[in-house]
């Protein structure tokens, strides 16, 4: 794609964001976007369109072995025309680069697409792993500088929240470079190493497990201690006369917990440190940390205190397990009433291999988040606030290099996306620093027009499939392009 440049002498300037750019012939700009080619500012990568087609390795599955239906349970178009290699709006008062009219089922539709330049951007990034990675609020750091924090984890995950304007543009350029360029990468899913002040050091990667301390993770907990309690109470029935399931948040005892109750076990004397919530759910056993069931301890017994003697006899039987099932102990009282550690009965080992077999894996979920303000919009419609007004009434469809979007309740254009469904690349950057990500923006021809849209950009999907510069890739269902 071509756009407005100055000439000053043999240089040209790039107007495609804020930094202006002097580029001499031959070479790119600061952001690698955009390049002097022969007295040209063009966009160095293609322009990326969606093909849902055989002949790039899509699979129809019918729903029946005969008739005309080819297994689609929704029509959609055969070709999408994504932001990715669009080009941008900046001085904002242009047209979006590619407005973009097609027909779906009789019906003429248009698309508008355009790389935005996001300053209020950041990621949402979901770890999933019982490991403390750090306290809530915790700073969270890339090669040093501040990107980020700890907020509420979730259940058997771990969330960070990185980015923001605040990271980007409000402290020191290095602070604001890392920033960007951390988002950039997690954003393209590649690896990226990140530690939190008084906690972990991890490496995260959209898609793979986390990696903490050096330590890849393999599973997310099955559930709380309590929980797990309730989803196993069963199998542990008659095998063993108590169960402890040790976890930072909830840890499980089997003889005090209602399940138990309903299964008519014994009361076996045993005492727990912590916090006593409700019968066989115990708060702050120990604090956070990197061993047992997301806590620091690495010997399971300092969480217990003296057996009651009144119910505790020798031999009774104990197992302990965390909610992972990684770490599991199999304990006897003897005959002073402390329990010593034995080999772990077949059928209790099978019972801790059925809790690692109902933990999903661990996964790092990278959701990028931005807000399309009013420049962006700029580029749709001469009245912004119609294109919000238009994606609110559901008018609009809103997606981000092919990929859905959430877009949050209220005012504005506040969406999110898993970056594992977009094509890879999607994200860019201007050094600003502001991240660079595709948004479309797909409705009605009818509607478009409504809402003042630029109708005298409309171009015909054809025009794009005659220009060298479109790279057409597959469109999988459910997957990530490639």
């Amino acid at each position: 794609m071509v756009t407005e440049a100055a000439a000053i002498t043999d240089k040209i300037r790039c107007d495609a964001c804020p930094v202006m750019c002097y580029i001499k012939p031959g070479a790119a700009g600061a952001c690698d976007r955009y390049a002097n080619h022969d007295g040209k500012l063009v966009r160095v990568d293609p322009h990326i369109i969606l093909d849902r087609t055989v002949e790039h390795g899509g699979r129809l599955v019918p729903f029946q072995a005969s008739g005309d239906w080819d297994g689609k349970i929704v029509h959609q178009p055969e070709t999408f025309v994504t932001a990715i290699g669009a080009g941008t709006t900046y001085p904002d008062y242009k047209p979006a680069p590619f407005i973009v009219s097609s027909e779906v089922d009789g019906v003429d539709m248009v698309t508008v697409v355009t790389e935005g330049i996001f300053s209020y951007c950041g990621v949402k990034l979901k770890i999933d792993t019982d490991r403390y990675l750090g306290a809530e609020t915790a700073t969270v750091r890339a090669q040093g500088e501040a990107v980020g924090h700890v907020t509420t984890s979730e259940y058997g995950s771990q969330m960070l929240s990185l980015g923001g304007v605040h990271h980007l543009t409000g402290g020191s350029k290095k602070e604001g470079r890392v920033t960007c360029d951390t988002l950039m990468d997690v954003s393209n899913c590649k690896a990226v190493e990140l530690t939190i002040d008084g906690g972990a050091s991890v490496i995260v990667q959209a898609g793979q497990p986390p990696v903490v301390n050096g330590m890849r993770e393999e599973r997310m907990r099955v559930g709380c201690g309590s929980a797990t309690i309730g989803m196993f109470a069963k199998q542990w029935h008659g095998k063993v006369d108590e169960v402890v399931v040790v976890d930072d948040h909830i840890t499980g005892v089997l003889s005090e917990h209602q399940a138990g109750k309903l299964l008519d076990i014994a009361d076996t004397g045993i005492k727990m440190r912590g916090r006593r919530s409700t019968p066989g759910r115990y708060f702050q056993v120990a604090e956070p940390g990197t061993g047992w069931g997301g806590t620091n301890i690495s010997d399971p017994l300092s969480i217990l205190g003296p057996f009651d003697l009144k119910f505790a006899r020798p031999g009774l039987t104990m197992l302990m397990v965390s909610t992972t099932g990684e770490h599991a102990s199999y304990y006897v009282l003897d005959e002073a009433m402390r329990p010593v550690e034995k080999d772990m009965p077949v059928a209790l080992r099978q019972s801790v291999e059925r809790i690692q077999e109902n933990c999903e894996p661990a996964l790092c979920t990278v959701l990028f988040m931005a807000g399309a303000g009013g420049s962006l919009r700029a580029g749709v419609t001469d009245n912004p606030v119609r294109l919000t007004r238009s994606v609110k009434d559901a008018l609009t469809r809103v997606t981000s290099g092919g990929a859905p979007v959430y877009v949050w309740p209220g005012g504005g254009i506040t969406f999110m996306v898993d970056v594992t469904q977009m094509p890879s690349g999607a994200f860019g950057y201007v050094p600003t620093p502001a991240l660079v990500a595709p948004i479309e923006f797909t409705l009605k021809l009818s509607d478009y027009a409504a809402l003042g849209g630029h109708m005298d950009y409309v171009r015909p999907l054809g025009s794009l499939k005659e220009n060298g510069d479109v790279r057409p890739i597959p469109w999988p269902i459910g997957g990530r392009p490639a």
